[in-house]
């Protein structure tokens, strides 16, 4: 059974950081692309960042470059987002998900997402 289980979320100022963390199992973890989203309060789900199976090659929407690092260890099947520099538009549930279309906003495989809250 495939799981996806984000953690890492929280309250934070503005100008803080988070790193949140996504644990696979229940398949290859090195075979798919990853990808974090998030939804804010009234908003529709929204890209956040990719990264290749490889972790050689990664990507960011604009409202983020710069300030998240997406990264991934295959030896450890887990997925991460450092989060810096952190805005009240910032607020929303991430989700982690596996093989990702990024154009549709959907996922082959997604978690169960964690709650980053920024106050300012």
């Amino acid at each position: 059974q495939v799981q996806l289980v984000e953690s890492g979320g929280g309250l934070v100022q503005a100008g803080g950081s988070l790193r949140l963390s996504c644990a696979a199992s229940g398949y290859t973890f090195s075979s798919y692309t990853m990808a974090w989203f998030r939804q804010g309060p009234g908003k529709e789900r929204e890209f956040v960042a990719f990264i290749n199976r490889a972790g050689a090659s990664t990507g960011y929407a604009d409202s983020v470059k710069g300030r998240f690092t997406i990264s991934r260890d295959n030896r450890k099947n887990a997925m991460y987002l450092q989060m810096n520099s952190l805005k009240p538009d910032d607020t929303a549930v991430y989700y982690c998900a596996a093989d990702p279309i990024l154009q549709s906003r959907e996922a082959r495989y997604w978690g169960q997402g964690t709650q980053v809250t920024v106050s300012s």
